[in-house]
């Protein structure tokens, strides 16, 4: 059974160079229906793909280039957006050109059509998958799912915490996990990312009262700083003069209190800085939740999750 896997997870593994080495190769991929990947290198003015094949240069017909191309419900522009980067097709056919010299055609489509009928229409909520992230935008991050099929994760799913923008999070073209929110009518997909960054208890159990640790400040309010620990916990610290959203901080923890979900923060110091973004901490790896609980059971609020 073919694995789909959002563009550019497969193109150097070793299975997808040896199909590109030779026509021969592009041909037995050809007679098996073998989801491969490529570089696209140049879109043309009728927006058809030209992609590296490493023996050769194959083309996707822009009607061949995603799905939805051709009814208009997709714009061009999901074509012209993947020059010199990974593209996902199959082999339909290889021509020969007015020289004699082999052109591989190729479709986009056609791999996209199989990976919305035999994986993502094949999901349940809950179930925890792959993704890429592929743009963000003010409300959410766009990711890529499986052969460039993009689903969103809105803004206030990608954490417990908040924040501003998804690029205190994300960045392009990174590997990221989500867990299905909801599966639409022909494969579409709704997603969230919080799920997996742990409970208020797992984060907390990370943190000690009395220690002084790196925080980065999310809201300055009048009765207090908002300053996050981790993506999935934040604390309120005492106001103090001269801090801002986005700068790093050094905080000193006076109590974390599980019934209340509250974590008590003095600041010892902030300051700007453009420290790399973390990848995730994922508390939960794969396979499926039904249902998540934020908040620990002595809690007075009940803060959870259901998919099933």
């Amino acid at each position: 059974m073919t694995t789909y896997r959002p563009e550019g997870l497969l193109i150097d593994t070793p299975e997808n160079c040896a199909y590109l080495k030779s026509i021969s190769a592009l041909e037995e991929a050809m007679r098996e229906g073998r989801c491969l990947e490529g570089r696209a290198v140049v879109c043309d003015s009728a927006h058809n793909l030209y992609v590296d094949l490493g023996c050769t240069r194959g083309i996707i017909p822009r009607e061949e280039g995603a799905l939805g191309i051709e009814d208009g419900s997709t714009r061009d522009i999901a074509i012209i957006s993947r020059v010199n980067k990974p593209v996902a097709f199959q082999v339909i056919a290889i021509d020969r050109q007015g020289d004699g010299a082999p052109r591989p055609i190729l479709s986009r489509r056609l791999v996209q059509k199989a990976c919305m009928e035999e994986y993502l229409t094949q999901l349940r909520p809950g179930d925890i998958i792959d993704a890429r992230v592929t743009h963000l935008e003010p409300f959410g991050c766009f990711v890529d799912v499986g052969c460039g099929i993009s689903s969103l994760i809105p803004i206030d799913a990608i954490s417990v915490s908040r924040i501003s923008h998804p690029r205190d999070r994300f960045h392009v073209g990174q590997d990221i996990r989500a867990v299905v929110r909801q599966v639409e009518p022909g494969g579409r997909i709704s997603l969230s990312h919080k799920e997996l960054l742990g409970t208020w208890e797992e984060n907390a159990a990370l943190f000690c009262a009395g220690e002084t640790v790196a925080g980065i400040v999310r809201s300055v309010e009048s009765y207090g700083i908002f300053v996050e620990l981790s993506p999935n916990l934040a604390g309120l610290a005492e106001p103090k003069e001269n801090v801002f959203p986005g700068q790093h901080a050094s905080v000193y923890i006076k109590s974390l209190i599980p019934e209340k979900m509250k974590v008590k923060l003095i600041i010892v110091d902030s300051f700007d800085a453009a420290y790399r973004i973390q990848p995730p901490r994922y508390f939960i790896e794969g396979g499926h939740i039904s249902r998540w609980q934020y908040s620990p059971d002595s809690s007075e609020r009940l803060l959870e999750s259901r998919f099933d």
